[in-house]
């Protein structure tokens, strides 16, 4: 009795961080309105230089818990910059975690802040977040012939004209890739033959659009690309490459390790003309591919589990994340302690939440 009540303990290891990151939503989200409202009559920069700010506490706080919290050893690759950089951020999608990567590569530069990102459209459905992420710069676009090129153009030159800093973050495959979605990779392949491009076994067929418009719309204003490579060591029990974990499962500490190879792509070096960057990423997700391949499948055991050349070992510091806690938790518990408080946390996700629906609905 008293081992299954410690097997049962130690797999509900995501509830603390979970409990935290939900419950500190509507405090984030009411000092982020209340900043809303005073910088409504302020140039755009004031009110982008406080919400990045905001932006930075909150995320860096989402970091305790799956790096702190996880103990996950982080084994960085390639070029590692150091500086902030105005740069579009391009990476395999695998897992609903490869959005925290992005953050854990950003708050290493600085950047934290300025990480915003190109989103599924129906994720603007999500409750109060769902109507927030395009007020931080993120952009909602939709597949194939529903893309709206015309209104991702204009939001991006209206983040350049206002200075706005930016870390965008695209996965072009578009889905995220699984072993066990067989079809999907099937169709991935078929459409690769099709055009008479390479035919990818560890990574989807990426998509260009989202990631031409937004180098073609800021080219001018970009610093360089970065090409992100991920890995979640894992393999099944045959040996074989496994589904990489959920955010559940990360924060169930079943993810030992995370590699992340980085290649730094100077602006000059992508082509402009859309057919030839299409060749381009199609090229990058080769090497993404040829990677993986040796990552998992190579012959050689000294070259398996790991990517070529030398690793460095990041360990975040618990100073960088763990003020943030303290901040947006006291905060919370502060707000929860009177009746006026409770009642203002409760109507925040009801109201909020309906309110946040009416705006994208009528943004739609």
């Amino acid at each position: 009795m008293l081992l299954s009540l410690v097997l049962h303990t130690y797999s509900m290891r995501y509830l603390l961080p979970s409990v935290v990151l939900l419950g500190t939503a509507p405090t984030y989200v009411l000092a982020w309105g209340v900043w809303r409202l005073l910088s409504a009559f302020l140039p755009a920069r004031f009110y982008q230089a406080v919400d990045d700010r905001l932006y930075c506490i909150y995320q860096s706080m989402v970091l305790f818990f799956f790096e702190n919290y996880t103990g996950v050893q982080i084994l960085l690759y390639g070029d590692l910059p150091e500086n902030k950089e105005n740069i579009i951020y391009l990476a395999n999608h695998q897992s609903t975690v490869d959005w925290i990567v992005a953050d854990i590569l950003a708050i290493r530069q600085n950047a934290l802040g300025h990480v915003r990102y190109v989103l599924k459209d129906r994720l603007k459905w999500l409750p109060l977040y769902g109507c927030y992420f395009p007020q931080h710069g993120g952009i909602y676009v939709k597949r194939s012939a529903k893309f709206n090129e015309k209104e991702m153009r204009n939001k991006l030159q209206s983040y350049v004209n206002t200075g706005t800093p930016m870390y965008l973050v695209i996965f072009p495959e578009g889905t995220r890739y699984n072993p066990r979605q067989t079809k999907v990779l099937s169709a991935s392949q078929a459409f690769a033959a099709e055009k008479g491009l390479a035919v990818l076994k560890y990574v989807l067929t990426p998509r260009i659009k989202a990631t031409y418009v937004a180098f073609d719309s800021m080219k001018n204003y970009l610093d360089a690309i970065y090409d992100v490579t991920v890995v979640y060591e894992g393999k099944d029990d045959r040996g074989q490459r496994k589904e990489s974990p959920s955010m559940t499962e990360f924060l169930c500490k079943e993810c030992p390790k995370i590699h992340i190879h980085i290649d730094r792509i100077d602006k000059k070096d992508v082509p402009e003309e859309q057919e030839h960057m299409r060749r381009w990423l199609h090229e990058r997700f080769e090497i993404k591919d040829k990677m993986l391949i040796e990552f998992y499948d190579s012959p050689d055991p000294e070259r398996r589990n790991k990517f070529p050349g030398k690793s460095v070992n990041s360990k975040l510091s618990i100073k960088k994340t763990l003020p943030s806690v303290l901040i947006l938790t006291g905060l919370t518990a502060g707000m929860l302690m009177t009746e006026t408080g409770r009642k203002l946390y409760i109507n925040t996700w009801i109201y909020g939440t309906l309110l946040g629906c009416l705006w994208v609905t009528i943004k739609t």
